[in-house]
């Protein structure tokens, strides 16, 4: 939309409107120059991740939405933003980005066109930018449908983003946000016309995204156990398990939902969550976190990414633990009858004792299979054979070992991982990616076939193992 005009919502012609504008810009972005597309990307980044910016957005956030906490989300805008620009400014999204001469390949990235990306209350400012420049540089154009609970930062960030643009002499409408108020009907009718939806929320908009008839790419629910075993150094695992939970009040889906700790070490494990700031609750205080946190069967949006202190008094907790970092609840059940094996968005993290590791796997087998399954798995442990054990048996999409798993699940530093706001989950939970979300999302590709070498083995190559088993004799020449 242009910065000077304001649509009625009521009016039935909006969202082609907005969607004409954006194909509009896209058309004349989707000849540009990679230096370009670059140009757009640091363009977008910068609008988030200037000093101010990351702050205004943040407290914007908090106000907006009452979830999380304002000094951690702008750590997240701009830590996700720059891991972000990192990984995007050192790959090709422009014309040849991959040739394979013994193949005779040679591949050529085109856009995909309109982009209809749809965002969470958790990260109403992180989120649109993050795809925002993922799609831009591809050299699409996107539009963002936010969460109503996250609307107002969500459109200050286009806002801050499209002045961006504008200031590098680049059609703003490149990216927009669909107009107030944000209906289901109106996000609906909006992923039918575009090219792409990328959705990142809820599990409802996920479904309906699949549903559209347009491309679509949603992500799971996140539900991580993480294993302690006997080999991990403890101090070291309490203080990044503490680092993690805490981090933005438990908005993150890959915040770590249960600790699943080998009885070897497990009193021992417990005392270093407690010197990190963890409070061990009681039986009877476990009882009344699960009747106050889930409300009719669903977790209390009143308590859910909300500062510890709040919860010590909600829960009715003594005063020991008012000054705790986060709150850990002793399970030995898994499944609908025992919420806390689920996620909780809250600074409320399950613990369970397992006989050994291979009792431990069983248990995160059983997590998983309740919620989260496809997501990720944490592991202490100073056994590398482990992870590799988790990584063959279990069915998530990532295996973290001695990481502090919000910090590199969607990308770190110190990880492989591309940075995103936005994990796929494959098959296991109906994605259609089992990966990261990232720029390769965002391209069509043109494949340009030469003439090689013939590939042909004989038949006795392919069949033979085969032929060996039935005691099959081909008849002639079976080259």
């Amino acid at each position: 939309m242009a910065d000077n005009e304001t649509f009625v919502p009521q009016d039935p012609d909006v969202i082609a409107t907005v969607v004409r504008r954006a194909r509009k810009a896209q058309a004349a972005f989707a000849g540009v120059s990679q230096e370009s597309a670059d140009s757009a990307v640091r363009a977008l980044a910068w609008a988030i991740y200037r000093p101010d910016r990351a702050r205004e957005l943040a407290a914007l956030a908090v106000a907006d939405t009452a979830l999380g906490n304002v000094p951690d989300k702008i750590v997240k805008k701009q830590r996700k933003t720059f891991g972000t620009l990192r990984d995007l400014l050192r790959v090709k999204s422009v014309g040849v980005i991959e040739e394979d001469v013994a193949r005779g390949l040679v591949k050529y990235a085109k856009p995909i066109g309109v982009v209809a990306a749809l965002t969470p209350s958790t990260n109403p400012g992180a989120t649109p930018v993050n795809k925002a420049m993922m799609a831009l540089k591809g050299r699409n154009a996107i539009i963002i449908a936010p969460s109503p609970l996250g609307y107002a930062t969500t459109a200050r960030a286009v806002e801050l983003m499209r002045a961006e643009l504008a200031s590098i002499a680049l059609d703003p409408d490149l990216v927009q946000v669909l107009p107030a108020p944000v209906t289901k009907e109106a996000t609906d009718a909006l992923m039918k016309v575009v090219d792409l939806v990328v959705v990142t929320g809820s599990q409802d908009n996920v479904r309906r995204a699949a549903a559209s008839g347009t491309p679509a790419i949603g992500v799971g629910v996140g539900n991580v156990p993480v294993i302690i075993d006997e080999t991990a150094d403890l101090t070291e695992a309490a203080a990044k398990i503490a680092a993690s939970k805490t981090f933005d009040n438990a908005t993150s889906c890959s915040s770590e939902n249960a600790l699943v700790i080998v009885d070897a070490v497990y009193d021992q494990a417990i005392d270093a969550l407690r010197q990190a700031g963890a409070y061990l609750c009681s039986a009877e205080e476990k009882q009344r976190i699960e009747s106050t946190l889930w409300q009719g069967g669903k977790l209390d949006r009143n308590l859910i990414a909300r500062d510890a202190s709040v919860l010590a008094s909600a829960f009715a907790l003594p005063a020991e633990a008012a000054s705790a970092r986060f709150f850990l609840a002793e399970e030995v059940g898994v499944g609908k009858a025992h919420p806390l094996s689920g996620e909780k968005l809250a600074l409320v993290l399950t613990v369970y004792r397992a006989r050994d590791f291979a009792a431990a796997k069983a248990i995160v087998h059983d997590i998983l299979a309740y919620q989260g399954r496809g997501h990720s798995v944490g592991l202490h442990s100073r056994n590398a054979a482990r992870g590799d054990e988790l990584a063959a048996d279990l069915d998530v999409a990532r295996v973290l070992v001695n990481f502090a798993h919000t910090f590199g699940n969607g990308g770190g530093f110190d990880s492989g991982l591309n940075f995103t706001l936005s994990m796929g989950c494959g098959s296991w939970q109906k994605n259609s990616i089992s990966e990261n979300l990232n720029y390769r999302h965002f391209l069509n590709i043109t494949h340009l076939v030469r003439v090689i070498p013939e590939d042909r083995p004989s038949e006795q190559e392919l069949f033979g193992p085969h032929w060996a088993k039935i005691g099959y004799t081909p008849r002639g020449d079976a080259s």
